[in-house]
């Protein structure tokens, strides 16, 4: 009848059910969730050590190949770094700027000896003066005699007829030639001062004769760092190559270029690093080789000078821009003949 409520269901054992039936639920698939950024940092950690490791790995296997690739680049990074050396010892033997450069101030002769040491402690309150020797007459009168042979001409002077001199030793950061004139149009403008010699015309040659060398080191290097690229980025090319198959099977299942680059950056990197390292040892050899007879010449001529090799800074900065080398060269390489590699 309408109106009237259904009778309810029996279960099984007969008694009437009054619970209502169960809502259906919606099938749920698979859940998605989002990778933490610390998960994809250790991720990009593990897989740059893992890789890093591999191409050290790979080049030990073949020691041979990677030897003459290693000699190759630790000839072509040495010899700039032998010719470096050579200029910094060259600038060490004696005839050094500070000694070159040397100024002599000629004091007005018969000036009282406190007026001249006076003058002489003025000129140390500039900050281009390192030391001043201030040289009394009679001591410059008895060196003319030991020196120049004539004792007994001068024997027979009734007065000494030279000056005081003070001996001006400029500072390391005033050797350059316009230091140099400005602090002798300085010192020319004391009191008591006669004279001021300098002889810049040998100031500048020496001064123009470091700066060509410098120049000539500096483009020898470059022109042997293009070498390493080149021989670097072969190396590189051919590994293309070898492993082109490889290449294009991790592009098939979705591998990045950024994925595929990694191994042969670290390949390069590790060419470099070891270049490097050899060419530190063949300059080390070189200078213990040279040593003992440029010793020996130099007491010859009683000077204690001695070959200055390359020191701990200098050689890790030779290490890591042979390494930055490397990796350039493959970083050439890769980007010009792995983008040719496509599966089709």
């Amino acid at each position: 009848m309408i109106g009237r409520k259904p009778a309810a269901r029996p279960n099984k054992k007969g008694a009437k059910s009054t619970k209502p039936a169960p809502a259906k639920t919606r099938s749920q698939g698979a859940s998605q969730s989002r990778a933490r950024l610390g998960d994809k940092l250790d991720a990009w950690q593990a897989h740059h050590s893992t890789t890093a490791i591999e191409s050290l790995l790979r080049l030990l296997g073949t020691p041979l190949q990677s030897l003459l690739t290693w000699l190759v680049v630790a000839i072509a990074i040495a010899l700039p770094a032998a010719l470096y050396v050579a200029l910094n010892n060259v600038q060490n033997i004696g005839y050094s700027w500070q000694d070159s450069s040397q100024i002599s101030v000629f004091v007005e002769k018969g000036a009282r000896e406190n007026a001249v040491r006076e003058l002489s402690e003025r000129l140390l309150e500039d900050d281009a003066v390192n030391a001043v020797d201030y040289i009394t007459p009679d001591a410059a009168l008895a060196e003319f005699r030991a020196h120049s042979g004539l004792g007994r001409v001068v024997d027979d002077l009734d007065d000494n007829p030279l000056p005081a001199v003070l001996l001006v030793q400029p500072a390391e950061q005033a050797v350059n030639p316009q230091a140099l004139e400005a602090l002798r149009t300085r010192i020319a403008d004391q009191a008591l001062v006669a004279e001021v010699r300098l002889d810049m015309q040998w100031v500048e040659r020496l001064h123009q004769i470091m700066q060509l060398a410098g120049r000539g080191v500096l483009a020898f290097g470059l022109l042997l760092a293009m070498g390493v690229l080149l021989v670097i980025g072969n190396t590189i090319r051919l590994a293309i190559e070898n492993r082109r198959d490889e290449i294009l099977v991790v592009k098939l299942v979705g591998g990045t270029d950024a994925f595929v680059r990694r191994p042969f950056l670290y390949t390069g990197l590790w060419y470099g690093i070891g270049g490097g390292l050899l060419a530190v040892m063949l300059v080390a050899i070189g200078l213990w080789w040279l040593s003992s007879p440029v010793a020996h010449l130099a007491d010859l001529y009683q000077s204690d000078f001695r070959l200055r090799g390359l020191g701990w800074i200098d050689s890790l900065q030779l290490v890591l821009l042979a390494g930055l080398l490397g990796l350039l060269g493959a970083w050439l390489a890769v980007a010009r003949h792995l983008s040719q590699i496509e599966p089709r």
